[in-house]
């Protein structure tokens, strides 16, 4: 008899679930999402980092450009984003995310997300039009670098055409000092655009696809971030996880 019980209960112990709302569902793929995009935005921005520590020995000293220290993906789309992918990840534990509480509680962490990701946008943006240091200035120094804020809201749409990096050359040639460039023509810069045989050419492609790839960042963690604070709003207004139970 005492054996049969026990069995009861343990099967009833077994056939006890949680059905995961989709709200849940979403949260959970949103926050492995978000994490994977926070690590890659702080990888691409450590890039030029390491590769200005590499050719200079030391920190900020002729940087590539001026815009990877104001850390679009270290804070932006890196620190900004973790209070959320915290809490969306808690979703697949069956954790803090199942309530009403937690639920609204990611929405409203997400806005931070959406901040640090339109920080990283803007950035990103700014830093694609103006082109590496050694594109705007005859020596890629720190002095050469202006830190404000006004700097992002200077963008004109019109100018975006990445001009200092299709064209043959961003460098006039009494610019040159690097002597490894002056073997390569104008027109030859087309065939070692993806190579780095040359300072500038290095520079430009370095800089070209760490921010190109920071604005991609930017743009689908906004999109992630906002479509967190509309599930979460609803998960808080719909419910979340029901338990159910079976009876063999």
């Amino acid at each position: 008899m005492f054996g049969a019980g026990e069995g009861t209960t343990q099967q009833q112990k077994a056939d006890m679930g949680v059905t995961m709302t989709c709200c849940e569902g979403w949260t959970s793929c949103n926050g492995f999402s978000l994490l994977v995009l926070l690590l890659l935005g702080i990888v691409l921005n450590a890039i030029p980092l390491i590769v200005n520590v590499v050719d200079e020995g030391q920190f900020f000293h002729n940087p590539i450009s001026c815009f990877e220290w104001w850390l679009p993906g270290i804070i932006g789309a890196g620190l900004m984003v973790i209070p959320a992918t915290t809490m969306s990840l808690a979703a697949r534990k069956r954790a803090c995310c199942n309530n009403r509480t937690g639920m609204l509680l990611s929405s409203l962490l997400n806005v931070l997300t959406v901040i640090g990701a339109a920080y990283c946008m803007l950035v990103s943006t700014q830093a694609l039009l103006e082109g590496p240091l050694i594109c705007n200035s005859p020596e890629n120094s720190t002095p050469s670098c202006e830190f404000s804020f006004s700097n992002l809201s200077d963008i004109h749409p019109e100018s975006f055409n990445l001009q200092w990096f299709f064209s043959e050359a961003c460098v006039s040639p009494t610019d040159v000092t690097d002597p490894t460039t002056n073997g390569i023509t104008a027109g030859d810069w087309r065939k070692h655009t993806l190579h780095f045989d040359s300072k500038e050419n290095k520079y430009r492609v370095i800089h070209f696809s760490v921010f190109l790839g920071l604005l991609l960042v930017g743009i689908l963690e906004l999109l992630f971030g906002l479509s967190q604070m509309v599930i979460g709003f609803l998960g808080c207004l719909c419910g979340v996880s029901k338990r159910r139970s079976r009876i063999v």
